[in-house]
């Protein structure tokens, strides 16, 4: 896996990258980097695969316009700094990564083969989530950014992780200390401000991916069900042994599952 940097508007985004082949892009969510993609990083050996760390994530530095959009611009200047121009890829987005990718695909909808929501979800934030990120914002400007996270991070695993596997937890908390308060307000901020994409689902002219995990208790199953009608072409599945992290709790499935959705979109593209 190559790390590169790129210059984007005076600032540093740094992305992962392996591989040769049709694009795949993996984004990380909130309050993690590209490194939560660990079990994916071998997954696709005929695939150029791109895994950015965010802006204010990692070594990216924070850019000028952190909503959504602004960062679905940034997602698009990595991919054609690595592909050499602008490509369609298949994009999968897991929690405020799948915001960014529908935000790209809302953007450039010619620039996607497939997309897919990872414990994410189109709709916007109720008021009682808004309320929720407002208590979140002040801990962490009372706390800081690792404090916050600490105290986060365990409630996104399924009760059986947490009891069986607490090894997951302490490994992706280990990782948090270089996160600025900065850039996860910012994030907050952003997700709090980002539209309803519904639109976005019903309108793709592109295969859906969702995948839900049952135990999911930031993008609970019964709100992720209530999406995956609207596009066209819906593939759907539900990690029963996970909860928002099911890439960590049910890496051999989830890989099973990313690989199949990409080799289906090949094969509808062939086909097609």
């Amino acid at each position: 896996m190559q790390v590169k940097e790129l210059n984007y508007k005076g600032k540093k985004l740094v992305y992962r990258t392996r591989g040769e082949g049709p694009v795949v892009v993996l984004l990380h969510g909130f309050g993690e980097d590209g490194t939560i993609w660990t079990a994916q990083f071998d997954l696709f050996p005929n695939h150029q695969l791109i895994i950015p760390d965010l802006p204010g994530t990692g070594s990216s530095e924070i850019i000028e316009d952190m909503s959504m959009e602004g960062l679905a611009e940034a997602m698009k200047a990595i991919i054609t700094d690595s592909s050499g121009g602008s490509v369609a890829v298949i994009m999968i987005g897991h929690s405020m990564g799948g915001y960014v990718a529908l935000a790209f695909a809302e953007k450039f909808p010619d620039l996607l083969n497939g997309f897919g929501l990872f414990h994410s979800t189109a709709f916007a934030d109720s008021e009682e989530k808004k309320e929720t990120r407002r208590n979140g914002i002040n801990f962490i400007q009372k706390h800081s950014g690792p404090g916050f996270l600490k105290t986060t991070i365990p409630n996104l695993y399924a009760p059986a992780t947490k009891e069986d596997r607490p090894h997951l937890i302490e490994e992706q908390m280990a990782g948090v200390n270089n996160f600025s308060g900065e850039a996860l307000v910012s994030y907050y901020k952003a997700m709090m401000n980002r539209p309803d994409r519904t639109q976005v689902l019903r309108n793709s002219k592109v295969p859906v991916l969702f995948v839900m995990g049952r135990h999911d208790a930031a993008v609970p199953l019964e709100d992720g069900l209530k999406q995956c009608h609207l596009p066209q072409l819906s593939y759907i599945h539900i990690l029963e042994n996970s909860g928002h992290n099911g890439m960590i709790e049910e890496a051999a499935e989830s890989n099973k599952i990313l690989s199949d959705f990409i080799t289906t979109i090949e094969m509808l593209t062939y086909t097609g």
